[in-house]
């Protein structure tokens, strides 16, 4: 009988620890979501334009080679979703670049939050994929007075090396607001790129680790556009002052690839 009831209560307190054990697992799940401010996973069979944007053309005629004298035309056909991938792709056809580039301007803007993208780089010499934001004002102040927060760049001419880099009043172009982080293998596979964006300060991960941290001790409109909404911009851009200008054409077509987008309260 005494055999009975010890096991029966070693039941009852393992069921009780499962169900402890499960309820904080859901309690997890849950408050994540709760904290969840746009998540695209890129499961659907073609782009979901309620969140994203086309960026078309070549800037012309107001900013002619996207103000950087890049050389790709950017088109709808060079961005698509395959086995719950976004692939970016670029191409040249004879004399003409082509490529990608995607916003959630005026769909999907927040103000501070943690913003993480699993993506795998193309290579090349002349490429320049990006992961960055700009100021939902940009239309009324311009650049750089929006502000920009450059998650991930990475150029082909460099390789090994990821930039992560704030544009502001204060310094622009060639920012004193930068890092370049150094890893041997940020051309293998798939990487994850964070930043969390609070009121304080603005830090910087690759596959969890902090790279760099942007908190200036004076925070005014020339050295802080970031007390705003910001929007997500995703392309890759071809030669340019930073990407190129050379560019080796044995190289093409080539992948930008993006797993997911997510977007956290923080």
């Amino acid at each position: 009988m005494r055999t009975f009831i010890a096991l029966t209560l070693v039941i009852l307190i393992s069921f009780s620890c499962k169900n402890e054990e499960n309820s904080i697992e859901s309690t997890t799940e849950e408050l994540e979501k709760s904290n969840i401010i746009f998540e695209e996973n890129f499961n659907e069979d073609s782009l979901n334009e309620t969140y994203w944007n086309y960026e078309l053309g070549d800037g012309c005629p107001n900013l002619c080679g996207w103000g950087n004298n890049e050389r790709q035309i950017y088109s709808k056909e060079n961005a698509t979703i395959k086995n719950g991938y976004l692939v970016i792709k670029a191409t040249k056809d004879a004399f003409v670049y082509k490529s990608a580039k995607l916003t959630t301007k005026q769909k999907v803007e927040f103000k501070y939050g943690s913003v993480e993208v699993r993506a795998k780089l193309p290579l090349g010499h002349g490429l320049w994929p990006a992961i960055w934001m700009l100021g939902n004002d940009i239309d009324t102040k311009g650049w750089p007075a929006c502000g920009e927060i450059d998650i991930m760049e990475y150029v082909g001419k460099a390789p090994n090396k990821v930039h992560t880099t704030l544009h502001t009043p204060d310094s622009f172009g060639q920012s004193k607001n930068t890092k370049i982080t150094v890893d041997e293998n940020i051309e293998k596979g798939f990487h994850v790129y964070k930043t969390n964006w609070s009121k304080d300060k603005i830090e910087f991960f690759i596959d969890s680790k902090l790279v760099y941290t942007f908190n200036p001790e004076i925070k005014n409109d020339t050295t802080w556009p970031y007390n705003k909404p910001f929007y997500i911009i995703l392309n890759l851009a071809i030669g340019g002052d930073f990407g190129g200008p050379e560019v080796d054409d044995s190289i093409f077509p080539q992948e930008f690839i993006i797993d997911y987008v997510k977007v956290l309260k923080i």
